[in-house]
């Protein structure tokens, strides 16, 4: 993913980073839409991960956060 992130992309990733979340609030709250993938693109790009904490809390991953500080960076 080299391109800017989508502004779906971006928002998702704030609602990661905003609190912790499990994976089944993630599914439930971003698979609505079949054409809207935004929980399995962040997963496949490497933005997100599930951490096995008992409750399978998803967390940006290193990339997620370089991902969205850059895309802040960019809206000012």
């Amino acid at each position: 993913m080299s391109e800017s992130p989508s502004l779906i992309m971006v928002q998702f990733l704030n609602w990661v980073a905003d609190r912790p979340r499990t994976r089944e609030q993630a599914v439930e709250a971003w698979h609505s839409c079949p054409h809207i993938s935004v929980w399995e693109d962040a997963i496949v790009d490497g933005l997100v991960r599930t951490e096995n904490d008992g409750r399978r809390t998803i967390a940006l991953t290193s990339r997620g956060r370089t991902m969205l500080a850059t895309a802040a960076a960019h809206s000012h």
